[in-house]
C-alpha cells in the first residue's frame, strides 16, 4: 500500500513538472519537433511557390501561389501565375482578294503554267545527257544543246514570270509573297549564266563546264520545290469555288 501510494505521488508531481517546467525533456522534445514540421512546410511552400512541379497532381504539389499547407506564406514581389498565350494572329494570306483576281484574268499565269512543266521536262532530260556524258565521256554536244534549250527556257520564264509579278502585286520582282523564290530564282540564273559564259568563252574543260551545269541544276531543283511548296499553299488558301484552273 505504502509503495503504491508513493508510486501515485511520483507520477503526480512527474506530470506537475511537465506542467510547470517548460525545459522539461518531454516538453523540449514536443517542441523541437513542432519546429521541425514548421521548418519543413514553409520550405515546401517557398519550393511550390518558387519551381512548382509540372506534374503536380502526381507528387502532392500544388500549383503556383499560396501553398495549401502554409496559411502563413507571404506572396513573391512578382507574379509567378501562368498565363494563357494570345492566340496567334492569323497568317497572311498569299493573294489578296484583288490580287486573286488579276492573277486569274492575267494572261501571264497562262504562261507560267506552260512554261514552268516545260522547262522540268528539258531539265530532266538535259541531267540524264549530262549523266550520261559525265559517266562515258560520249554525247558531249547532245547534252551541252539540251543544257542550252534549259538555259534559253529559263530565260524565258523569267522574263515573262516578273511581268507576271508586276500585274498581280505591282512589282517586278521580290514581291512579298514570292520573295525568297525570287532570291533563289536568282541564284539559279547566275549559274546558268555562268555555264553559258564560260562556253561561249572557252573557259574551262568540258568536264568543269559540265560541272557548272550539275551545280545550276540543283539549285534548280530546289527553287522548283519552293514554287511547288506555293502552289499548294495558294490551293490550300483559296476558297474551294475559287480554285483557279492553273496557279503559279
Amino acid at each position: 500500500m505504502k509503495a503504491s501510494a508513493s508510486a501515485r505521488r511520483d507520477q503526480g508531481f512527474e506530470g506537475a513538472d511537465r506542467v510547470h517546467n517548460p525545459g522539461s525533456r518531454w516538453d523540449g522534445e514536443t517542441s523541437r519537433a513542432s519546429l521541425g514540421d514548421a521548418f519543413l512546410t514553409s520550405l515546401n511552400g517557398w519550393l511550390d511557390m518558387i519551381a512548382p512541379c509540372p506534374w503536380s497532381a502526381h507528387i502532392g504539389l500544388s500549383n503556383v501561389g499560396t501553398h495549401s499547407a502554409w496559411t502563413g506564406q507571404t506572396s513573391l514581389p512578382f507574379d509567378l501565375t501562368p498565363r494563357t498565350s494570345a492566340r496567334p494572329a492569323a497568317q497572311r494570306p498569299l493573294y489578296t482578294k484583288a490580287e486573286r483576281q488579276r492573277r486569274d484574268s492575267s494572261p501571264w499565269t497562262i504562261v507560267q503554267g506552260v512554261l514552268a512543266p516545260v522547262q522540268f521536262l528539258a531539265f530532266a532530260v538535259s541531267l540524264i545527257l549530262i549523266a550520261r556524258y559525265m559517266m562515258t565521256g560520249q554525247g558531249y554536244a547532245v547534252a551541252t544543246g539540251s543544257i542550252l534549250i534549259k538555259t534559253g527556257l529559263l530565260y524565258a520564264i523569267m522574263i515573262t514570270g516578273s511581268i507576271w509579278e508586276k500585274v498581280v502585286f505591282g512589282k517586278w520582282l521580290f514581291a512579298r509573297a514570292f520573295f525568297w523564290e525570287d532570291v533563289f530564282s536568282m541564284v539559279v540564273l547566275s549559274l546558268q549564266t555562268t555555264y553559258l559564259a564560260s562556253l561561249l568563252l572557252g573557259l574551262g574543260t568540258p568536264a568543269q563546264q559540265m560541272f557548272i551545269a550539275v551545280a545550276a541544276y540543283a539549285a534548280y531543283a530546289i527553287n522548283a520545290a519552293q514554287f511547288l511548296l506555293k502552289l499548294r499553299a495558294a490551293r490550300l488558301e483559296a476558297p474551294v469555288a475559287d480554285l483557279p484552273g492553273l496557279a503559279v
